[in-house]
């Protein structure tokens, strides 16, 4: 029941096969059973029954329900619900000074985000708060204040991040989907590690409306789930224009769960030759080879690309998403949210001071940090300014290469999940973990992640999860709904970890 496609699910629910409730309650049983590996960080039995009892009463009227009847979702902590709190993963959003911080204290939203009001009219069943980097600044979920996600293919490894309690909670089926966010990489990254689909819509594609701003040029909330219809069946129904959200784009959303469908014969794949450079892990290296010779006998052609000023993409990055970090996370003063730290002297800006120096986290610290660095006067015109010329080249770039493909293959991650700890103390080799996934957002693309052919096992490794990334023009995700459900028909789609390769066999396959 726990690893249903959610199209069977509905169906099962719809007919009265199953109740609403019975999933419910199998999903809360299973996160409960697996709460050692932290997905969530806020899950009410209460809230969760409550909606699948109100679906089964509606069946039981003859009403007809949604594209999401009865189907148990897990829901980012940085999207705003009015029936979970909303803490972002950090200690300024609950009312926790010292010690791990209660969610129980946190936030509560007045409103839903405009994706939870579209999951709820199609009848899904929001199980809980997952668990996130702090404020979504991060790469491995180390930033948390609650603590790490851990990996469910080996929980000594990272979940990646940002997203990484949505991942967790797909792949080890304690839901069979999730949402996350992703501003750089933060929906891919998490999938491609822990071994599901993860899709980053197009900017604009998705209302951000109640999504809690990191950088509002470059978020965009997307699905995780264990298989590609499902993953198009949720954009379907969160996808589309929202008058509350200024640069949510009017333009028609597609029949994604037809895409799915659809021959891939023809289509033209650009191998940018940067993405496989130096860095690239060889076990993931041979993977997404694999997958391109899958491509090539599915009738697509391969056609080698280039886009010259990826080199770029970390250093524009982290100058125009800490530029908008420090203007977003301004709201966070004491005042108006969450913690308020009160001290020695009452004036306004030491209650600021105290409260953020108590609140936020080291990562969310440096970023913010970094951010008003290369904002201020002196230093606009030599970091902010040039990260905006860099970020047309780059933009040029994918035009370009979208000129000669209809897609662009790439690793999604330079490699597998790493040990918790790992790169904590190097900042540098942690933003470099994003190196594959930023340009897409800086871009505006859509992009998915999809589980590749897993590394092999080691003496200093088990075999672990390898994410193949494809990117499409912006408002083309139909392109990677076709090609990720051809690669997944082939593959025999996604492996739980518990049915995963014994350490020593020489290759997993997920």
């Amino acid at each position: 029941m726990a690893e249903l496609p959610i199209a069977e699910i509905v169906s099962q629910v719809r007919t009265g096969i199953r109740s609403a409730r019975s999933f419910t309650e199998a999903a809360l049983e299973r996160m409960a059973a697996q709460s050692n590996y932290r997905a969530f960080v806020h899950t009410s039995r209460d809230v969760a029954l409550g909606q699948a009892d109100a679906i089964d009463a509606r069946r039981a009227r003859g009403e007809t329900l949604g594209l999401l009847a009865g189907v148990p979702i897990g829901i980012k902590d940085v999207i705003c619900t009015v029936d979970f709190p909303t803490t972002c993963g950090s200690r300024i959003l609950t009312k926790t000074e010292k010690g791990k911080p209660d969610p129980e204290t946190g936030w509560r939203s007045p409103f839903d985000a405009t994706v939870i009001l579209r999951l709820r009219a199609a009848d899904a069943v929001i199980v809980g708060k997952t668990n996130m980097d702090e404020f979504a600044m991060g790469s491995s979920n180390e930033s948390s204040a609650y603590g790490p996600a851990l990996n469910p293919w080996d929980p000594a490894r990272i979940s990646g991040g940002s997203s990484g309690g949505s991942a967790v909670a797909v792949a080890a089926a304690m839901t069979p989907v999730s949402l996350g966010s992703d501003t750089g990489g933060s929906i891919r990254q998490p999938a491609g590690l822990c071994g599901v689909v993860g899709l980053k819509p197009s900017y604009g594609r998705v209302s951000r409306y109640g999504l809690v701003a990191y950088a509002s040029s470059l978020d965009q909330i997307g699905p995780f789930s264990r298989d590609v219809a499902s993953a198009a069946r949720i954009l379907s129904v969160i996808a589309g224009a929202d008058p509350r959200d200024s640069t949510c784009s009017t333009v028609p959303v597609a029949d994604y769960e037809q895409a799915c469908q659809r021959d891939v014969r023809g289509l033209r794949l650009g191998v940018p030759a940067e993405y496989f450079a130096e860095g690239l892990d060889p076990d993931i290296r041979a993977s997404i080879e694999h997958v391109l010779h899958h491509y090539r006998n599915a009738g697509c052609e391969i056609v080698p690309v280039s886009l010259p000023h990826t080199r770029y993409g970390i250093a524009t990055y982290y100058i125009l998403a800490t530029a908008e970090a420090s203007a977003n996370l301004a709201r966070f003063d004491g005042v108006r949210f969450g913690l308020r730290v009160e001290p020695p002297r009452s004036d306004l800006g030491t209650l600021y001071g105290a409260t953020r120096d108590t609140g936020f986290g080291k990562e969310v610290k440096r970023r913010i940090l970094l951010g008003t660095y290369v904002l201020s006067a002196g230093y606009y015109d030599a970091y902010y300014r040039k990260a905006q010329q860099a970020r047309t080249l780059i933009v040029r770039d994918f035009q370009h290469a979208f000129t000669q493909v209809d897609a662009i293959v790439t690793p999604t991650s330079p490699t597998p999940a790493f040990p918790l700890g790992a790169k904590t103390d190097d900042p540098l080799a942690m933003y470099l973990e994003d190196i594959y996934t930023l340009p897409c957002n800086l871009a505006g693309l859509c992009a998915i992640s999809l589980p590749a052919p897993m590394t092999k096992a080691t003496t200093d490794r088990p075999a672990l999860p390898v994410g193949l990334q494809l990117l499409a023009p912006p408002f083309r995700e139909e392109t990677l709904f076709a090609l990720g459900a051809d690669w997944e028909r082939s593959s025999g789609g996604f492996c739980h970890p518990a049915h995963a390769a014994a350490p020593n066999s020489p290759q997993g396959t997920v």
